[in-house]
């Protein structure tokens, strides 16, 4: 194994034990010099199929760092991609367990669900609209096993783009019957409003990140399957989630979801 693939090796298994003893780890472009966005999607790429032989199944993809105000947050430059797993869904109307994540924050996003696949790199925004079954509202729960939220773009790569958790609402709209640029959103959380924007905050249009999407996971050798959900993006700022909290996501001409997380528990 050449230094390349050891720190990479390395890198994973820092973030897989992260998962799982819930203890953040220090910045990796601070621990490994040098690294760069290969090294960190093929660090993302480790662990994704060291769950998936542990049993986990691929349902779709997610696109993060779309709109300016993420990148504003975490002072990047350029989106990234990660992905989603069974074990990441929760439904709107049971609470999300305390003790899940280790600095949770939500996103309101609209969902594409896909009929058809989507193969890169060349698709077009028409090549998208014809692969799309329906759209749904979505709360997309962000995490980060870097401590203190204090990465870059080669760190949120590696570390799944900071993947967590989605809660899907359960109003499928077709993407000819809503105009996704600006369709827009207000989050509430415990009935207060922290958050508004819309569709063409990501990226311009939703659509547009489906599309950069599917081309730069092409270029890798991925396909995007039918039945798979994408999260293209969050229409306004992340917003930090604390135990007991419930958060609501009002999309105009889609509908709303809500995403509950249980209080702390007790021993």
């Amino acid at each position: 194994m050449d230094d390349a693939a050891r720190l990479r090796v390395e890198a994973a298994e820092l973030l897989l034990t992260a998962y799982e003893t819930k203890k953040p780890v220090d910045p990796l472009v601070g621990l490994y010099p040098g690294l760069t966005l290969d090294d960190s999607y093929a660090i993302q790429q480790l662990q994704i199929e060291r769950r998936l032989a542990a049993g986990r199944t691929l349902k779709g993809h997610k696109v993060g760092l779309t709109s300016a105000a993420m990148q504003r947050q975490l002072g990047v430059d350029q989106p990234d991609y990660g992905q989603l797993l069974d074990d990441m869904f929760f439904l709107e109307h049971l609470p999300v367990p305390a003790g899940t994540y280790l600095q949770p924050r939500i996103e309101p996003e609209v969902a594409f669900v896909l009929k058809r696949p989507l193969a890169g790199p060349g698709v077009t925004v028409a090549e998208a609209v014809a692969a799309v079954d329906f759209v749904l509202p979505a709360l997309e729960i962000i995490d980060s096993r870097i401590r203190d939220w204090k990465i870059g773009l080669l760190d949120t790569i590696a570390d799944n783009a900071s993947s967590g958790g989605v809660v899907l609402g359960s109003t499928p709209v077709g993407v000819g019957d809503v105009d996704l640029r600006l369709s827009g959103c207000v989050l509430h959380r415990n009935a207060e409003i922290v958050g508004t924007g819309a569709g063409g905050a990501v990226l311009g249009s939703p659509l547009s990140s489906l599309v950069w999407l599917a081309n730069t996971v092409g270029a890798r050798g991925v396909v995007l399957e039918a039945g798979h959900v994408i999260l293209p993006g969050s229409i306004t700022a992340s917003v930090a989630v604390a135990p007991g909290d419930t958060f609501t996501a009002a999309f105009a001409g889609i509908g709303s979801v809500t995403a509950r997380f249980a209080k702390e528990e007790t021993r």
